[in-house]
Order: C-alpha cells, then structure tokens, then sequence
C-alpha cells in the first residue's frame, strides 16, 4: 500500500529554508545551519525525497507558496509588500519542481495520463525511493496571480488547483484568522479558475470566504490540509456543517498534522508536543469524526502539511519523519478499519477524485 499526501510545501523548504531534499531529514538535520538556530522547526524537519520514498508516500501535492502581508514581520518566510514580488518568488518555486522534474526525481501529474502512470508506479510492490513521486502542482494562496487573466498561463506551466487565501488577508479573499468573504475580484478568479479546468481548494479561506466560493465555483472542490471544529475549537478547522458540504459535493479532505490543529488548548509558544501527549492518534480521531459524519471512509485522506513552517516540535509525537505514515494506518486497524478503508484512505479517496476531476 503506498500513500497519497494532498499538501506538502516541498518548493518552499528547499528555497525558504535552503534545504536540499534530496538528503533525507536526519542528514538535513545534522547540517549547521539547522542546528545552530533555534527558530522554530530549524534542527527538526520531517519531509525530504527520501523519505518520502521510503514511506512509499509516492503521489503528493505539492504548493507553490507566497503571499502578501503588509505588517512587518521577520523572519519574512513567504511574505513579501507587493503581488509582484510573490509572483517572482512563486515562478523560483516553480522552477525548483521543474529542475527535480528534469532529475527524474518527480513525475509532473498534469493529466489523468500521468497519474495513471505514478498510480502503476506505487501500486508495484518494488517501488522504492527511487521511483520518482508523483506530483499534482496547486496554490496556497492565489496572492502570486497579479490578475485572474493569468490563469491559463498558470494551467499551461501545470498548476491544477488554487486555495485562493491563506493566513491573513489575501487580494481575493479573506483567510484564516481573519472575517470576511471574497474581494472583488475573488469572484472573477473562481469563474475563470472553473472555466480554465482548475481545482478549488477551500483550505484557509474565512467562513463567510468559503461559503461564497461554494456557492459561486461549480467544479470540483477538496480540502487539502483540514481538520475538524467540533474536535479543537478553531476558525482554521471546518464546522460539522463545512464538512457536510464538502461531502456533498464529493469532496475529500485532507487530515493535517499541525499539533495545534490535532488537540484542544494548545498555547502556541508554551504548548510542547510532551506535555499535551499529540500523537496520531489524534489525526485518527480526525478521520474518524469525517467517516462518522459522511457514514463511510470515502471522503477522508492525508494531507499531512508536515513541515509547513514546524518541524517535529509541533508534529505527532510518534511521528519522526514521513515514512512513518504507516503508523496512522495501523492506529485505525485497531479501531475497527477494514483493509478496504485503510487502503481508501491511505491513497483511494485521492486516486477517485483526481481520476474523476483531472483533465
């Protein structure tokens, strides 16, 4: 069985935090520059090629990641004053996967074609962490877009899906932590975006955001780094009703593995991974509140974000890098999960969708 992760920001690790992934995260930690800071997730990373072949996580998606923030911060990680210049970083992203590309590190899934292909690749028991991983491009944020107008251009480069927010404030829409729906030209995106053949992505956006995107793009729609309000009380997590909504309209979701997003109180900058206990465990019991509430296993997945801006300080604690996956699996086997699931949501549910909605 191999594993389908529907978020990782692999460009921006390598670039951001000058990573060369193609070491695995033990060698990556060991360099001095991760040890000799102590900002956060520096010393501590989970992701890399090699252990993503090693954990037979062999199809991903994989963001390009930069955004418009106004308030000074530092570090500047992804943030930059002006739409330009998150486009530029975003073009250096992209051109990051096309240089993997070339090393046959990845296999670009731009069509149904190609995943096909990965799909064969990581269904043949002698796969191994020389396979190249499959890689669906999306958008964290449609910040780099300078005009909707673009959208064919981004298509044409292989860009398959868009979360049109972030954190904060984007130019279409409003994010997380934030209150508001879509920006004038959020609706212009979404129409185009639908005409274009690109996915929606409703992770990030503020509720009143994404109940307009609902309403106004009618193609396909995923989430692909949630978890659940009722379980941890947060505006980033979807509402009952959010995640019934996505079910209806064939949806699936993807089981994120931010601490903070996995157990309720967490106290960002006090909590630690010992103290409150996370584990995977608790990204199972994730899972299991989607499954209970669709009454199958059919709209749940992993979208891990491991690495997306922490390390191991604020992933589960029975998790050491991202070949360790296999471990969620045998969590829900000893609830009662059948072969059948576990196997739908290691990689199935994903396979279904993009089968269903790639071009």
């Amino acid at each position: 069985m191999f594993f389908f992760d529907s978020h990782l920001d692999l460009a921006w690790n390598a670039i951001e935090w000058n990573r060369d992934l193609t070491q695995s995260s033990h060698e990556i930690r060991r360099m001095e520059r991760e040890r000799g800071q102590t900002f956060k997730a520096r010393g501590g990373n989970t992701v890399s090629l090699p252990d993503l072949g090693k954990g037979k996580v062999g199809i991903v998606v994989a963001t390009l990641l930069a955004r418009v923030v106004q308030e000074q911060r530092s570090p500047s990680f992804c943030r930059y004053d002006h739409m330009e210049a998150a486009q530029a970083a975003a073009m250096g992203q992209l051109a990051w996967y096309e240089a993997m590309e070339r090393r046959g590190l990845f296999r670009w899934i731009r069509a149904k074609t190609d995943l096909e292909i990965s799909i064969n690749d990581w269904s043949n028991p002698s796969a191994s962490s020389q396979t190249p991983i499959g890689m669906i491009l999306s958008m964290e944020g449609a910040d780099p877009i300078l005009d909707p107008s673009e959208l064919e251009m981004w298509f044409a480069r292989g860009l398959r899906i868009i979360g049109p927010a972030h954190y904060g404030v984007s130019p279409y829409a409003h994010g997380t932590a934030t209150l508001g729906g879509l920006f004038p030209k959020g609706p212009e995106l979404l129409q185009k975006m639908e005409k274009v053949g690109i996915i929606l992505d409703v992770t990030h956006l503020a509720d009143q955001a994404f109940d307009e995107a609902m309403a106004l793009y009618q193609g396909p729609v995923l989430a692909s780094h949630h978890n659940c309000r009722a379980l941890v009380d947060d505006q980033r997590q979807l509402t009952d009703d959010q995640i019934l909504k996505l079910i209806g309209r064939g949806a699936v979701i993807g089981a994120a593995m931010d601490a903070w997003m996995l157990v309720p109180g967490w106290q960002r900058g006090q909590s630690t991974v010992e103290s409150t206990g996370v584990g995977l465990c608790h990204v199972a019991d994730h899972i299991d509140h989607i499954c209970q509430l669709a009454g199958n296993v059919n709209h749940v997945g992993i979208g891990s974000d491991l690495d997306g801006g922490f390390g191991k300080e604020q992933s589960p604690g029975d998790l050491d890098t991202i070949a360790d996956l296999g471990k969620l699996s045998d969590i829900l086997h000893q609830r009662g999960y059948r072969s059948s699931d576990l196997k739908a949501i290691a990689h199935g549910n994903w396979v279904r969708f993009f089968r269903q909605n790639l071009a």
